[in-house]
């Protein structure tokens, strides 16, 4: 799947997908069809994507990633015209699998770094810092 999104193939990630695949993101399910577009979104405004898999946990039936995300922000986003800077976000995904299909999607993404890069909110905009930071306080 991450070879896919690399090359910018969709089909390639969705084909892992069982067809009733639920997704777990924003604290909510989010239906197959608004996943999809979803990354379609995603790749106009970043066509360039690049995920670099930090690390991988397996066990039983699932597999849990960590993955930082670069890409130029070269389409619309979030009513931003496009910058060609370059952005990076993080992210945390949890798959769990029946039969070598993704039957549960869950992600916790950080999207502080690629708002700072694009303006979006303010350089003193931290969230948590460093264990420095946060002990200087």
């Amino acid at each position: 799947m991450v070879d896919a999104w690399n090359r910018g193939e969709l089909g390639g990630v969705t084909a892992h997908w069982s067809p009733d695949v639920v997704h777990h993101s924003e604290e909510r399910i989010v239906p197959n069809e608004e996943m999809v577009l979803r990354m379609e979104s995603g790749l106009t405004a970043f066509p360039d994507v690049r995920l670099d898999v930090r690390s991988v946990l397996a066990e039983d039936d699932r597999v849990s990633m960590r993955i930082s995300v670069t890409a130029t922000h070269k389409g619309p986003f979030m009513d931003i015209a496009p910058t060609n800077r370059t952005v990076t976000w993080h992210t945390a995904e949890e798959f769990r699998f029946v039969d070598g299909k993704v039957v549960e999607h869950w992600d916790v993404i950080n999207y502080m770094p690629m708002l700072r890069e694009l303006n979006m909110v303010g350089s003193d905009v931290r969230g948590w810092g460093t264990a420095e930071q946060q002990v200087s306080q």
